[in-house]
């Protein structure tokens, strides 16, 4: 897959206007960065060097592997210090506002590091870049930023780091909206053997606490064949598991001339030779159809775990976020879901102190999570974001009352998760091994399909590999067990694994 974006870059003619059409436009200037990149390498005597850090969402971690990418092709070499960077990126995320706080209070410092380098450059983009004010803070108080630009535009970072180059002047290009998808654009992956792919864009639901239609646009799903490709390509470059993105999977399709359901988008992925596991993020609760859970059930692809969003379980405060369902809708189709897929571990994001919230509505949450018996839980404090209709409301509560409801709510949460662990405890289970474990070297972390981590001695060579575990002791949140090979055939269980003719215990 480099090597088709390679020949893409080596066939633009610098002598000549930029193409109009994407992704070429990108291509010329990526060409044309890689001039400027060499050039200055040279002057330093030493290639230049980029950091990025990602904040947020799934969405905005495959972002910057899109960002990391054209980096790489204009010639710089990624590194994991800024003190040590030509360029640092900081790829934004607006969902709450101690996000906001943390690059604000990152920026002091890179102002310090600029002083020290006055050559350095600072980019930042994403979420955070689109919202209400932010731009003309940065405008006013952080003169030092080079580039700033949003997530509608964020396909065209190889000509904005073109100009950035060329310019000693703050670049600001943010767009309000866009009907335009661009994919095919150079990505670095974090990982060889798994890999996020956009399917949809946006998002139509407007919960009355989320920011995410004004800084994500509307919903714009990609076509079917282009989503189908990517994979391809991407198992065929040694991917074995892929997460389909969106902010709302459940809707994909809805809005292409030929409209096609998420559902029958993951039966076609689910025919794709070669790959071994098919993720999700996220499920609205109000969209996820029979059809989708009769797909799950029967395939062989799908990991069984499913993130399903409940925010509240006080049918008064659901009503005020406009989740447009009720505690009762949910926990019918919960038990749906358990009913056709007994092992599916099911997750959730709950929000405690919306305005309004009162200790009785935060029982009902409480009264959800013991019926639903959630094998995980992210619970958050609400967080007020300037522009969506929940900010301006009234009856905000105190501080003091939300820690004391999160507390009581968290406790809960780590009981009924911490039972649902316990479940698995003796098991076989397959784990795809994803690193070396970082208190142990001698042992590696695998993900189980439900999600959970389990930690057991190997080999590291099995880094991006499937294998069978023993799941011999629950520690809450993770497993430690043992690598086995497991014999369908005569029951038979044998420790350890046989790779390359060597047998890795």
């Amino acid at each position: 897959m480099n090597d088709e974006y390679s020949k893409r870059i080596e066939a633009q003619d610098l002598t000549k206007e930029p193409p109009t059409e994407e992704p070429d436009r990108q291509y010329y200037f990526m060409k044309k960065c890689r001039e400027i990149v060499k050039k200055k390498s040279e002057e330093l005597g030493r290639p230049l060097t980029c950091n990025l850090t990602s904040f947020g969402c799934q969405m905005n971690a495959r972002d910057s592997e899109k960002l990391c990418g054209v980096l790489e092709k204009a010639g710089y070499e990624l590194t994991d210090s800024e003190e040590e960077a030509d360029f640092i990126v900081y790829n934004t995320c607006t969902v709450r506002d101690n996000a906001d706080q943390r690059v604000y209070g990152r920026l002091g410092h890179l102002n310090s590091l600029k002083k020290q380098k006055p050559h350095l450059k600072i980019a930042l983009c994403g979420c955070m870049m689109q919202e209400p004010g932010v731009i003309e803070k940065l405008q006013k108080s952080y003169r030092f930023v080079d580039l700033i630009f949003g997530t509608h535009n964020l396909f065209r970072f190889a000509q904005l780091l073109s100009a950035m180059l060329a310019s000693e002047d703050m670049i600001v290009d943010i767009w309000e909206k866009t009907d335009e998808i661009v994919e095919e654009l150079p990505v670095k992956r974090k990982y060889f053997y798994k890999s996020g792919v956009n399917i949809m864009f946006g998002c139509d639901n407007f919960c009355s606490y989320c920011i995410v239609p004004y800084v994500r646009g509307r919903e714009r799903s990609r076509e079917p064949e282009e989503i189908l490709c990517e994979i391809e390509k991407l198992v065929e470059d040694g991917v074995i598991e892929i997460m389909l993105l969106g902010q709302n999977v459940n809707s994909y399709g809805k809005n292409l001339e030929h409209p096609i359901s998420f559902a029958e988008l993951l039966r076609r992925v689910e025919k794709i030779e070669g790959l071994r596991r098919i993720r999700f993020m996220t499920s609205h609760p109000k969209d996820l159809s029979d059809e989708l859970i009769e797909v799950m059930q029967h395939s062989t692809k799908i990991c069984r775990h499913l993130h399903l969003p409940l925010q509240a379980g006080s049918n008064r405060i659901l009503q005020a976020m406009n989740r447009r369902y009720t505690k009762e809708t949910y926990l019918a189709l919960v038990e749906r879901i358990r009913h056709a897929i007994p092992d599916m571990a099911i997750t959730t994001d709950i929000i405690v102190g919306f305005p309004g919230e009162t200790p009785a509505d935060v029982e009902e949450t409480i009264d959800v999570v013991r019926k639903v018996q959630f094998d995980n839980a992210f619970t958050f404090i609400y967080s007020p974001r300037t522009g969506t209709p929940a900010a301006a409301m009234e009856n905000q509560v105190p501080p003091e009352s939300v820690h004391e409801s999160f507390d009581k709510l968290l406790l809960e949460v780590q009981k009924t998760a911490k039972s649902r662990a316990a479940l698995l405890e003796g098991k076989v289970m397959e784990a795809l091994v994803e690193g070396v474990n970082e208190q142990d070297p001698a042992f590696v972390t695998g993900r189980l399909g439900n999600n959970m981590l389990v930690h057991f001695r190997a080999d590291r060579r099995l880094i991006g590999k499937t294998v069978m575990v023993v799941l011999d002791t629950c520690h809450g949140f993770y497993y430690t067990g043992r690598m086995v090979d497991w014999t369908s055939q005569t029951g038979h269980t044998r420790l350890g694994k046989m790779v390359d003719n060597q047998w890795l215990n």
